[in-house]
C-alpha cells in the first residue's frame, strides 16, 4: 500500500494570518463588535467558534461563525500565500508514490478553495476536525504520518497512531511541540523532502 501522509492547513501549508485578519476585520465592521484581529491570528489552530467566543456572547457565536465563513472566500483566499516548502513537501509525497490528505479544523469548502487557489494538489480534504478528532480522518485514510504546527495536531497524530511531524511555523514553539509528544520537529516544510526521503526507502529528495 502507498504511504499516506496527512497535513494540517493553517500555518502548516499556508500562512492564513493575512486572510483571516481581513475576514475578521470585515466581520467586525458588519457586526459593530470590536475584534482585535491582530491578536486573533496569533492563536490560530483551534476551531473558529473558540476564537469568536472571545468577542461575542455564546448565543451569537453559531450565527456569527456562519457569517464569517460566508465572508471568507472573498476576503481571505486571495491574501493567503503558501508557506515556504509547502508545495515541495506535498510534491515529495506524491512523487514517492504516496497519497496526501489535508485534515484541518477549517471549514472544508474554504480549505479546498485555498488549495485550489494555490495550486496544491492533494488526494483528499477533511475539515472541521480538531485535536483528537483529527484521528477520525487520519484513520479513515490510513495516514501513518501527520504534519502540523500545533499541539492539537500532535494530539491528533498520536490518537491515530501516526508519526507526528511538527513544524513551529504557527503559534507553538519547537520545545512545546516536542513536550507535547511530536516524534519529529523540523524547522519548516523546506526540510520535509529530505526528511521524507530518509524516512521512506527509495524516495529521492
Amino acid at each position: 500500500m502507498p504511504i499516506t501522509v496527512g497535513f494540517d492547513l493553517d500555518m502548516t501549508l499556508i500562512d492564513s494570518r493575512p486572510g483571516i485578519q481581513a475576514a475578521f476585520d470585515r466581520l467586525s465592521g458588519e457586526t459593530g463588535v470590536a475584534i482585535d484581529s491582530a491578536l486573533a491570528v496569533t492563536r490560530l489552530g483551534p476551531p473558529l467558534e473558540l476564537e469568536l467566543a472571545h468577542w461575542f456572547p455564546a448565543e451569537d457565536v453559531p450565527a456569527v461563525a456562519d457569517r464569517y465563513r460566508a465572508l471568507y472566500p472573498e476576503y481571505a483566499i486571495g491574501l493567503t500565500p503558501a508557506l515556504p516548502g509547502a508545495r515541495e513537501a506535498v510534491a515529495a509525497v506524491r512523487a514517492g508514490g504516496g497519497r496526501v490528505v489535508v485534515v484541518t479544523a477549517k471549514h472544508e469548502p474554504n480549505a479546498r478553495l485555498h488549495l485550489d487557489h494555490l495550486g496544491i494538489a492533494v488526494d483528499a480534504v477533511r475539515g472541521s476536525l480538531w485535536a483528537e478528532a483529527k484521528a477520525e480522518a487520519l484513520t479513515e485514510y490510513g495516514a501513518t504520518v501527520y504534519v502540523g504546527d500545533h499541539v492539537g495536531d500532535v494530539m491528533g497524530a498520536r490518537t491515530a497512531g501516526a508519526l507526528s511531524v511538527a513544524v513551529p511555523t504557527g503559534p507553538v514553539g519547537a520545545d512545546e511541540l516536542r513536550a507535547a509528544g511530536a516524534d519529529v520537529v523540523l524547522a519548516d516544510l523546506t526540510e520535509f523532502p529530505a526528511w521524507f526521503a530518509g524516512y521512506v526507502p527509495g524516495v529521492v529528495a
